[in-house]
């Protein structure tokens, strides 16, 4: 199991500008939900996006602490809408 601070800590390493918010879905700390917002991702895709963001966590989906993850990536402009 990983730590949602760690989680956190290992996408804002990946992605520098990222703002986080890892929620644990099912309480067992390896169903989890990440909302990431960079500057990073003006341009590409939804599923770039995630690529960047999936790059930071290989090692823990690799080795099944993060079993899924739900992952909403938005541009800093986009958030603003959204919000």
């Amino acid at each position: 199991m990983v730590s949602l601070k760690e989680v956190e800590n290992r996408i804002k390493s990946q992605i520098p500008d990222a703002q986080v918010v890892v929620n644990d879905l099912t309480g067992g700390g390896d169903h989890l939900e990440a909302v990431v917002v960079s500057s990073e991702f003006v341009g590409k895709t939804k599923v770039k996006q995630h690529q960047l963001v999936y790059r930071a966590l290989q090692a823990e989906m690799a080795s099944e602490a993060i079993h899924a993850l739900a992952l909403k990536t938005y541009t800093p402009s986009d958030w603003q809408e959204v919000r």
